[in-house]
Parts: C-alpha cells; sequence; structure tokens
C-alpha cells in the first residue's frame, strides 16, 4: 500500500491546490487546517474516500501529534508532508512588535518544525517533506522583517534537516513561491503587479502544486536540501517583490 501524504494548511488556495494535485497523482491525503470552516467546504469539494479532513492547530505539539495518529490510523505511514507557512502580513520596521516577530516564526518556522518531527516518528520505508513559503526567504524587502526572517530560517531548517535524516531515506526541500492567483500582490496597492513579473504574470496556484508534487515524487530521488524558487523569474530579475 502507498504511505499517506499529509498537507498541513490544506484546506484553501495553494494548500487545496496542493491536497488536489497529490490526490490526482494517488496519493492517501490527509488535510489539516486549523480553519474548521474551510475544512468543510474542502471537504465538500472533495470526494474520495481516501482523503481525511483533521482540525488541528499547527503550532500546537499536542494537537499535531493527535491529528498525525489519526492520519496513521485511517491512512497508514506517512511518505509525504507537505507544509504550508501561515504568516504573510507586511509593515515597517517601526511597526513590527516583537510580538508580530514570534507569532512569524511561530507560524512560519516553529509549526513546519512540528510537523516535520511528526512526519519523522510515524514515516514509511521513505519520506519527503516539502515547506512551502515565499520569496521573502530569499530577497530582503520593505515591510517583510518578519516573513523574512522565518521563511530564511524555514530555508536553513530544510537544510539542516535534510543533512541529518538523509541517511534515513528522507529527503527534505523547500519551495519560495513567488505571487499567486488573486493574493496581496494584486495592482494598485503599492505593491509588485503582474506586469513587472518576467513572465507578465502571477503564478496559478496549480502551477505551485505541480512543484510540490515533483518533489514528493521519486522523480526528485535526488533533490535533497534545495529551495526551489516558483516565481516566474522574479528572482533572477532582481527585483523588489514588494514595490512596482
Amino acid at each position: 500500500m502507498r504511505h499517506s501524504a499529509v498537507v498541513i494548511g490544506g484546506a484553501s488556495g495553494i494548500g487545496l491546490a496542493v491536497a488536489e494535485r497529490l490526490i490526482a497523482d494517488g496519493w492517501p491525503v490527509a488535510v489539516i487546517d486549523p480553519d474548521g470552516g474551510a475544512l468543510q467546504a474542502a471537504e465538500d469539494q472533495i470526494d474520495n474516500d481516501e482523503v481525511v479532513f483533521i482540525e488541528a492547530d499547527p503550532t500546537d505539539e499536542d494537537d499535531v501529534a493527535d491529528a498525525f495518529d489519526q492520519v496513521v490510523d485511517r491512512l497508514g505511514l506517512i511518505g509525504g508532508l507537505v507544509a504550508m507557512t501561515g504568516f504573510g502580513r507586511s509593515s515597517s520596521v517601526e511597526d513590527t512588535s516583537a510580538e508580530t516577530l514570534r507569532e512569524a516564526l511561530d507560524l512560519n518556522l516553529v509549526a513546519p518544525f512540528i510537523a516535520a518531527k511528526a512526519a519523522l516518528e510515524r514515516m514509511g520505508a521513505s519520506l519527503s517533506i516539502v515547506s512551502i513559503g515565499s520569496l521573502a526567504g530569499l530577497r530582503a524587502n520593505h515591510g517583510q522583517l518578519a516573513v523574512a526572517a522565518s521563511e530564511a530560517g524555514l530555508k536553513l531548517m530544510s537544510q539542516a534537516l535534510a543533512l541529518e535524516c538523509a541517511g534515513r531515506g528522507v529527503r527534505v526541500n523547500a519551495i519560495a513561491a513567488g505571487p499567486s492567483g488573486e493574493d496581496a500582490y494584486a495592482p494598485g496597492n503599492g505593491r509588485i503587479e503582474s506586469r513587472h513579473v518576467p513572465q507578465g504574470r502571477f503564478a496559478e496556484p496549480d502551477e505551485i502544486a505541480a512543484a510540490a508534487a515533483f518533489l514528493l515524487s521519486p522523480e526528485a530521488s535526488y533533490i535533497n536540501g534545495h529551495t526551489l524558487a516558483v516565481d516566474g523569474g522574479l528572482l533572477a530579475a532582481g527585483l523588489s517583490i514588494d514595490r512596482p
């Protein structure tokens, strides 16, 4: 039996696109999300006996452990984990409080760490972990101190996990996603517009999901400790993602 895949933050947006792509690829999938309403909507949208929906706080170790135990009981041992970061608010240095920074670290760094440890403790013969953040973790930008600090930590944590766990049949990678869909990068809000992306448009959630599905797959079996920018060329262009 194929091992299961867990998607943290999989009830909406890119996370839901990831869950749907993994289902299409044949994975038994567990969608874990703190938003009960979004989970119910996702469950109504997805009709599949090999998909489970679990409400849990990704920053709470006990909550996550209980959720992962439910996954193993219902779908079997875990072979894939995709964790979405959950903090993306912008504010100037002056408006960024220590509390804001702690919240960003908790959602964007601590939560993926908790999920990774839970998956490692319940893995099958092999395990592939993918954390999805943004370009803020690779390039400094105005108004992004909390996001940048937390997601840069996510990048290095992924490398550290990859280094330490490679001998156990574990691969750990990350995705730095560029602007996608109808997110905060829409025109007119003082941040980058689609015309500034070298490809001339924002990403579709399905395109980010495809990258995550590839990194989980056997086709990526020799990719480990890497952060893949899925950004339409923004990083190569050297453009700030917060200003036109």
